[in-house]
Formats: structure tokens, sequence, C-alpha cells
């Protein structure tokens, strides 16, 4: 594997991308969030930021939607992060700023570990992130979130996958 990238020259792989897509799924029409309910409607490829319920969105536009979420989420992972990481790495880490949002992401242990050049613990601490709205997605046979802790699980081996 070649050497880790400066995380100012890395962007979001396309794979990296559709992967966030195809694990949102597409909805037309503004839902309750499965642990939050009404108060945080989501609508199109995973976005709640200013969503009411009864809003609607075209494919297309739910695309350049995420887009431009993602590449603002790329904006605060790069003010976070300060050391290189590998193309799979960054993808990752993108995903999960993605469903945590950038704010959890820069203030989390995942961070912590990062820039301490602790990648292995990096990808470790993607794990802690199993709670939603006070349901532990990670305890079996929960039909709340589990596809939470799938996802977190994922993101991990994803991680883990570039440490070899």
């Amino acid at each position: 594997m070649k050497g880790r990238i400066a995380i100012a020259a890395l962007t979001i792989s396309a794979a990296a991308f559709a992967g966030i897509l195809t694990r949102e799924g597409f909805s037309p029409e503004a839902y309750p969030d499965p642990t939050r309910g009404e108060s945080l409607p989501t609508i199109g490829f995973g976005s709640t930021s200013g969503v009411r319920m009864g809003d609607t969105i075209t494919p297309v536009a739910a695309i350049n939607r995420s887009l431009r979420e993602v590449t603002e989420f790329e904006g605060a992972v790069k003010q976070c992060v300060h050391v290189p990481l590998y193309q799979a790495e960054y993808d990752a880490y993108l995903a999960l700023a993605h469903n945590i949002g950038p704010g959890a992401f820069c203030g989390s242990t995942v961070v912590k570990r990062l820039n301490a050049e602790d990648y292995r613990g990096a990808c470790q601490a993607i794990l802690l992130f199993k709670f939603s709205n006070g349901y532990d997605c990670s305890k079996p046979g929960n039909r709340v979130c589990s596809g939470l802790w799938a996802d977190r699980q994922r993101v991990y081996q994803q991680c883990m996958s570039a440490q070899q």
C-alpha cells in the first residue's frame, strides 16, 4: 500500500460517495428519524439540515444536496485532523462524519487518537458511536437502530483494511 497522503490533498472517492448514498437510501419525502422521530426529519439521502416534515425532493436534487453536504464535512474534517491518511481511512472518517455530524466527529476520540498518530486506535474508536438517542444500537435484537450498528462495523472494517 502506498504511503499516507497529506489530508489537504485528499478528497472523497467516488466509491465512498456512492457508498454514502447507498447506505442512506433515497426518500423523496421527509420522514421521521428512527430514534428521534419528527424532531429530526430526514430527506433524500440522509439530509437533515433545514428539513421539515412534508418536504419533498427529487433524486437529482438529493444527490446534489448530499454532495454539497459532503464537501462541507470534508472542510470540517480537514480542519480538525492534522495527520496524513490513506484514502480508505479518509473515506471511512467522512462516512462517519456524514452520519454523526462534523462537530461530533471533530470533538471525538477518533480525532484525538488520529492526531496522536494512533491510527488503529482511531479506527477502533469508530465503534464507540453505537448509541442513538439513548438506544444501544449494538445490542443483539435491537430493531430501532441495528442498521446504524451494521454501518459502524462496515466503516470500522474499511478503516482497519487500510492498517494492513
